[in-house]
């Protein structure tokens, strides 16, 4: 039996005990870059509910529950669960609208919601304590660098790197890994960005709205940060992303959370931990087109690539991973700051 099929069959035994005898609207919402997929409920009387629809052979929505409510105690907004089936892989949520941070985000908008973003990651933040998800150790972080040369390299640009290519490689790996395990661990969102941001309200907490959170774990501090300003659907320049980045860096601060007393040195931490997520995202893009026939996230690629190209260029240690990206593509990019 088609899956749609069993989910409205299940949204019929939710539902009718408030609304009998009367229909309900049944909508996609979204899909991501997974399995799931979310569709729109429609009530009679007029409010909606999002139902997610995650195959069990393929999701456990098991962590997705966990995450929501560690969120929920840190204040911070994200759906509310109504039902669950877990054999079937149905939940049905609270509704946190149609609009996207992306969908709104200019300059006269960034700074009133980019604070309502630094504000809920903070809280996030401080509500962080091991051993209640999954640690983003040093086999987890290896696995997500290895998407680089599996898929970005050798299947989307069909490159065979040479032993000194992938001995280069190797070598900025281990240096990108080793800074990013030292930093102090926090909850880590793991795709805290414009996309996973809703628009939910005038303040915070109802804003943000926070969303695809199951993958969360417990993991370097400036993952999330670096996910929200160097966004792979938007982009800022460095002087105003630098100016979000230390709005965020005073806000942890005054909460006393593990951030280095120097910016300079919570910067380069912040950058580096951004290498290693523009990394993964690269060859998370590159699988999503070559094995799941989703084309969409190629033109984000370029922004990534850049975001990548800047850091390495920056810092000392990393320069071979840019000169690897030259022999790769034979591109270039002009470096703001400098330190």
């Amino acid at each position: 039996m088609p899956r749609t099929v069993l989910l409205r069959d299940w949204l019929d035994r939710q539902l009718p005990c408030q609304h009998p005898d009367q229909e309900f609207s049944f909508e996609p919402a979204s899909a991501d870059a997974s399995f799931r997929r979310y569709f729109r409920v429609g009530l009679p009387d007029g409010s909606t509910r999002i139902v997610m629809d995650a195959p069990p052979e393929h999701e456990d929505c098991r962590p997705f529950l966990k995450v929501a409510a560690l969120f929920r105690d840190a204040g911070v907004h994200v759906p509310e669960v109504y039902a669950e089936d877990l054999a079937q892989g149905f939940l049905l949520l609270s509704d946190l609208g149609h609009t996207t941070y992306l969908n709104v985000l200019d300059a006269t908008t960034a700074p009133k919601l980019y604070r309502d973003a630094n504000t809920a990651l903070v809280d996030i933040q401080r509500a962080s304590r091991p051993g209640m998800l999954p640690e983003y150790d040093h086999a987890l972080l290896s696995r997500e660098l290895e998407l680089f040369p599996d898929w970005y390299v050798a299947r989307h640009l069909e490159v065979t790197l040479g032993a000194e290519q992938q001995a280069t490689l190797r070598s900025v790996f281990d240096k990108i890994l080793a800074n990013n395990l030292a930093q102090p661990q926090v909850f880590v969102h793991r795709d805290y960005h414009s996309r996973n941001l809703m628009v939910s309200g005038e303040d915070y907490p109802e804003n943000p709205g926070i969303i695809d959170f199951q993958d969360a774990v417990y993991g370097p501090i400036t993952y999330d940060l670096v996910s929200l300003y160097r966004d792979a659907y938007i982009h800022w320049e460095e002087a105003q992303e630098l100016d979000f980045v230390i709005r965020y860096w005073e806000m942890a601060r005054q909460a006393k959370l593990p951030v280095p007393d120097d910016f300079h040195d919570f910067y380069r931490d912040y950058e580096w931990m951004g290498a290693q997520r523009q990394l993964k995202v690269l060859g998370i893009f590159a699988r999503l087109c070559h094995r799941d026939g989703k084309d969409g996230y190629l033109k984000d690629m370029p922004r990534v690539l850049a975001y990548l190209r800047q850091t390495c260029e920056r810092y000392l240690e990393l320069r071979p991973l840019a000169r690897l990206l030259d022999q790769l593509e034979n591109r270039r990019i002009d470096v703001g700051f400098t330190f």
